[in-house]
């Protein structure tokens, strides 16, 4: 698995760069940190746009398209955090490409709505990431933070109180119905 290389950020529009996950339980938008944490949004973005090349798990060959419509969360722990972004659903997928972690000192697992990358250990980064329901310090220098949910931060119990059954997954699929990725230059109200 080599390292990736990632696309330059081209979303139309002036001032801050932006999430919106669109849930099959609610909506959330999150402020993206492109400026502290590069790289990582890159991926995200590119990822979320289709710009940026993966392997499908499917057929195993190179395509684009957005990577994280219609995927699942596929781990939710009460008092922790939600989990997504694994293309088969169990937390063991990825793109086909691991990179590098990025931390920044003013980056930290401080609260709920974090938004930071999952990893198998040291710059393991691909495609899943978590939304935190509270302060992760112990995450800290272990996962890369790169943006916060600041609408819709509602939504984080209720997904992280969904029944679960094995490995915490919820027992009804929560549903990523789609991420839009957008530039404001004033604070999303929705």
């Amino acid at each position: 698995m080599v390292a990736a290389a990632f696309p330059p950020i081209e979303v139309p529009g002036q001032g801050q760069l932006y999430a919106r996950f669109v849930t099959s339980m609610g909506t959330m938008v999150a402020r993206l940190e492109e400026h502290r944490a590069p790289n990582t949004v890159k991926n995200f973005v590119g990822l979320a746009m289709g710009t940026q090349e993966f392997q499908d798990p499917k057929t195993g060959k190179p395509t684009k398209r957005p990577y994280y419509d219609g995927l699942i969360f596929h781990r939710v722990i009460p008092k922790f955090m939600i989990q997504g972004g694994c293309p088969i659903g169990q937390g063991t997928g990825n793109p086909g490409y691991r990179f590098a972690d990025e931390f920044h000192p003013e980056l930290r697992h401080t609260g709920s709505g974090i938004l930071s990358m999952a990893n198998s250990g040291p710059n393991t980064n691909g495609s899943q990431f978590f939304i935190c329901e509270v302060a992760t310090p112990h995450l800290d220098n272990r996962h890369s933070v790169f943006g916060q949910v600041f609408l819709g931060n509602d939504i984080i119990p209720k997904i992280t109180n969904t029944p679960t059954g094995p490995r915490d997954r919820p027992m009804k699929d929560v549903v990523l119905q789609k991420v839009e990725i957008f530039r404001s230059e004033t604070v999303p109200t929705a």
